[in-house]
């Protein structure tokens, strides 16, 4: 049948070829009336699995021609009825009783006929109005053959077009369908959602409660193929002439409908994975309410596959490409290849705003194009020919939940289309995602013993941390992490509340957040030397972050940049905070004295000797987005930053408008390009785990510590692929050692040391060690064991002459008093960095701790002082002047002044 719709079409498209313009629209409306009537008679015939597919097809408005859909909704409800004695028969059999006992009245015509059973309106003994809903007999033989021959056809389709692979949408339907076939199942499901939809949900925006307006009759008894329901008199939304007739407002129907969906997926994880027009009617009483019927394909979901269709949603709506990838990860969707923005719009096009059925042939047309556009894309992408990109799918996985999911939106969007309505479902949904998102975190940590993360206690003074963590609660925590090292040995491993505002899902140990300026501090162990902030360059590029921020995701752009700009100050004469040019000063020596790139040398000299990967870096890679914890401020705050005024150390373009930019920040940094780009002064995303340990290796001279014990956290640290591989991606050419120049030597350990051209290095203005054991096997990340490498951290003996009398920052690092008011001496054994909103990294070489703590809601620093004073106090070890109460602070931590608690 189809070869023969096949060749009619094409010799029609043969023939309108030498016919008028006037005459061409009528050959095709006959074209489509005479071969939808071949498919639907040949669906009648076939039945079972058949059916369903062209009621399926008979909803999709939007995408079909009108006369398909005027024929095949025939399928709808109204197919041939089976015989009296048939229905008698099954009836009798499945209650047990004769049919005179059972009902009063039993009305013969069916109400409706449809693919697996058949409904009768009757009256029982005891005057109840209901309707029967019958199996026809042998049905279930039938459907499961249907089945069988469906997928065996799928999986030849997808071997001969394999960008057409249908194997898990007809996987899902095979796991599902037979549920269709037991009405005490059917039964169930309806009591169910009529019970979800009935009660009232309430969430903190106040957005949804008691939200949906619909009716469900009520389940009078059931059998495995006998279902007997109360009656309610409907019109159905097939019948156009009575919808009129009644006055039904179909705007208002359909969204009712719309919102009932959104309740039952979102809020509930329970809902009918069947929505065409057969299983709805209207209610003739005014408001004319939607009637939901048929609950026998109904799903559930769990709460983890709610929350990341939810997310998927909001990124839609938001546009946001970090959480939809994320979303993606959640659910089990996996790509293979990084496609971001055409990610972004193929998941959008499931929630755009429905078209009616006028529109079809433009809506098939843009679709169309649009999908053109992302073949042109992936076949740049993966410099593939027409041929290859015809063959290649770029999903890897899809998961079954999301499938039905899909069929769902589809369902309501034919609906809508074939009554003529436009439905904006991004308005009309998004109460409901949210809800699910936000539900789940105002539960705050005293009812969610999840709170923090479940992992072994290491210590005593770890206990006291996490009952400070509870008594600080979500109003001032979102999600954080806490690490410390004493002696080398892990003292505190913990992880608690939610990776952000719309991201209820647990921080974890091995969860990445952005850190911003405690990045220096990770750039400062690549390199250290002249840069303790006296270049004169301290405002070099900020211009850029106001007139178009997204230029500093071009890392070769912006080193050019930075060689174009002119000092202020004198070169080494004044100490001004680099809160911006300080990455690319740094980057750029980096890259040029190793002859690698930032990224390769973060990982040869950092990442790998300390076994932390996949938890540090300066620019995230494609494929770690479900673990990226998301930035949000903490307004109440911010609003005590007015009327502040900074010291003479910190430029004052740093604090001006200081409220915008506190706000600005985080949208900026959560979006994607941000997050995937080089920024060395501010783009570090990492866990507290993998920072703490790297300031413990510091701390030690560059000594490796032992394997990071945690309390047995799980996953353990550096068990991730630091890259992650799309399945078609080829493997990235392994660059082989720094090359020799004048700048960068290799010696015979694999590591390379910096040195000026004419061969010296101490005292020099370049001495560092820029790379480390490739192979993670060496015990130290310093070719001379660290110890010049601490001099040169805090600035003494050698260095001294290097670094700004008494300034803030040794090179690189921001050197720590004890507690001590300005003018005070600045202690020579401890050091780190800070970053705007709280996340602080560092050490105390003396007393041998090394701590970090990560945070994503930006504040004052008050619970990173609290966290930091806690240990510090608990250990007998003095409290860095950075977060003590009255204590000098560095220049980052202008955002993190909270008053005195």
């Amino acid at each position: 049948m189809a070869l023969f719709i096949y060749f009619d079409y094409k010799a029609v498209q043969k023939r309108v070829k030498w016919v008028g313009a006037g005459k061409k629209d009528a050959i095709w409306t006959k074209t489509h009336e005479r071969n939808a009537r071949r498919v639907l008679n040949l669906m009648i015939e076939l039945e079972g699995l058949w059916v369903k597919m062209g009621q399926y097809l008979s909803t999709r408005a939007d995408v079909l021609p009108e006369p398909y859909i005027n024929v095949l909704k025939q399928l709808q409800d109204s197919l041939p009825p089976r015989p009296l004695e048939e229905v008698r028969g099954t009836i009798e059999k499945e209650l047990g009783k004769p049919m005179n006992d059972l009902f009063a009245n039993f009305v013969l015509d069916p109400l409706a006929t449809a693919s697996i059973a058949q409904v009768h309106r009757a009256t029982l003994v005891d005057g109840r109005e209901v309707v029967v809903k019958i199996q026809h007999d042998g049905i279930k033989d039938i459907i499961l053959e249907d089945l069988k021959n469906a997928k065996s056809l799928v999986e030849w389709i997808a071997w001969a077009e394999p960008q057409y692979n249908f194997n898990p949408m007809i996987d899902e339907w095979c796991k599902e369908a037979p549920k269709e076939l037991d009405f005490n199942h059917e039964a169930e499901n309806t009591k169910a959602v009529s019970s979800n939809l009935s009660r009232k949900t309430n969430c903190e925006s106040g957005a949804v409660s008691s939200a949906v307006d619909v009716l469900i009759p009520e389940v009078i008894q059931s059998t495995d193929k006998v279902l007997i329901l109360q009656y309610m008199d409907g019109i159905r939304l097939n019948d156009n002439d009575s919808l009129e007739a009644y006055g039904v407002d179909k705007q208002r129907l359909v969204e009712e409908i719309t919102r009932a969906y959104a309740h039952q997926i979102y809020v509930d994880g329970f809902f009918n994975g069947d929505p065409h027009p057969g299983n709805f009617l209207v209610s003739k009483e005014p408001p004319h309410k939607p009637i939901l019927l048929d609950f026998g394909l109904t799903k559930r979901i769990s709460q983890s596959m709610r929350q990341a269709l939810a997310k998927m949603f909001l990124s839609c709506a938001e546009g946001d490409h970090v959480a939809l990838l994320s979303a993606f990860a959640e659910m089990g969707l996996k790509l293979r290849v990084d496609m971001p923005e055409q990610a972004m719009e193929i998941a959008t096009v499931f929630f755009r705003q429905s078209t009616t059925a006028n529109e079809a042939k433009e809506n098939i047309k843009t679709l169309n194009d649009q999908r053109e556009r992302n073949v042109k894309a992936l076949q740049e992408k993966m410099k593939m020919n027409k041929k290859e990109v015809q063959r290649f799918n770029p999903v890897d996985a899809f998961p079954g939940d999301a499938i039905i999911f899909m069929r769902v939106l589809n369902l309501l969007r034919g609906l809508s289309a074939s009554l003529n309505v436009r439905i904006v479902y991004l308005d009309i949904m998004r109460p409901f995602a949210e809800s699910t998102l936000l539900g789940s975190m105002t539960r705050g940590p005293t009812a969610n013993s999840q709170w923090i993360y479940d992992s072994p206690v290491n210590s005593e003074v770890e206990s006291k941390l996490r009952n400070l963590l509870l008594e600080l609660g979500s109003n001032k925590i979102l999600g954080i992490q806490v690490c410390a090292y004493k002696d080398g040995k892990v003292i505190i491993d913990t992880a608690a509340g939610t990776l952000g505002k719309y991201d209820p899902r647990p921080v974890q140990p091995d969860s990445l957040f952005p850190v911003f300026s405690v990045t220096k501090g990770i750039t400062a162990g690549m390199v250290h030397h002249l840069l303790n902030h006296t270049s004169g360059l301290h405002n070099a590029l900020g211009d850029v972050m106001k007139s178009d921020p997204l230029l500093v995701c071009d890392w070769e752009e912006m080193l050019h940049q930075i060689t174009k700009c002119t000092p202020e100050t004198e070169p080494g004469s004044e100490q001004m905070y680099h809160y911006l040019s300080f990455g690319w000063l740094c980057g750029g020596i980096i890259e040029h004295a190793s002859g690698k790139k930032l990224q390769e040398v973060l990982e040869e000299a950092i990442v790998h000797p300390l076994h932390i990967n996949g938890e540090l870096y300066i620019g995230i890679p494609p494929g770690v987005e479900s673990r990226l914890a998301a930035l949000t401020v903490d307004m109440e705050e911010l609003e005590k930053l007015s009327g502040f005024r900074a010291g003479p150390d910190v430029p004052q373009e740093l604090l001006s408008n200081v409220a915008q930019m506190a706000t600005g920040l985080p949208v900026l940094f959560n979006t994607l390009n941000i997050r995937r780009a080089i920024l060395p002064a501010a783009n570090g995303h990492c866990s507290a785990r993998a920072l703490a340990r790297y300031y413990a290796a510091l701390g030690a001279g560059g000594a490796i510590p032992p394997p990071h014990s945690g309390g047995g956290s799980k996953p353990p640290l550096g068990s991730h692929v630091h890259t992650p591989k799309f399945p078609t991606m080829p493997s990235k050419k392994k660059k082989k050692g720094g090359s020799k120049n004048d700048v960068g030597v290799a010696d015979k350990d694999g590591y390379t040391q910096l040195r000026t051209s004419d061969g010296s290095d101490e005292g020099s203005t370049v001495s560092a060690v820029v790379a480390g054991n490739g192979s993670g096997s060496g015990s130290s990340m310093f070719v001379d064991g660290g110890a010049k490498m601490l001099d040169a951290f805090m600035g003494v003996g050698d260095f001294s002459g290097m670094i700004h009398p008494n300034g803030k920052f040794g090179l690189g690092f921001r050197r720590y008093g004890y507690g001590a008011g300005a003018g005070e001496k600045v202690a020579t054994t401890t050091f780190g960095h800070s970053g705007m909103g709280g996340s602080t990294g560092f050490c105390d070489v003396e007393h041998g701790l090394a701590m970090a703590v990560t945070v994503n809601k930006m504040s004052l620093g008050g619970v990173t002082r609290r966290v930091v004073r806690l240990v510090c106090e608990e250990l007998g070890v003095p409290v860095p002047d950075e977060f003590s109460v009255a204590g000098d602070k560095g220049p980052d931590m202008v955002l993190n002044l909270a008053p005195p608690e």
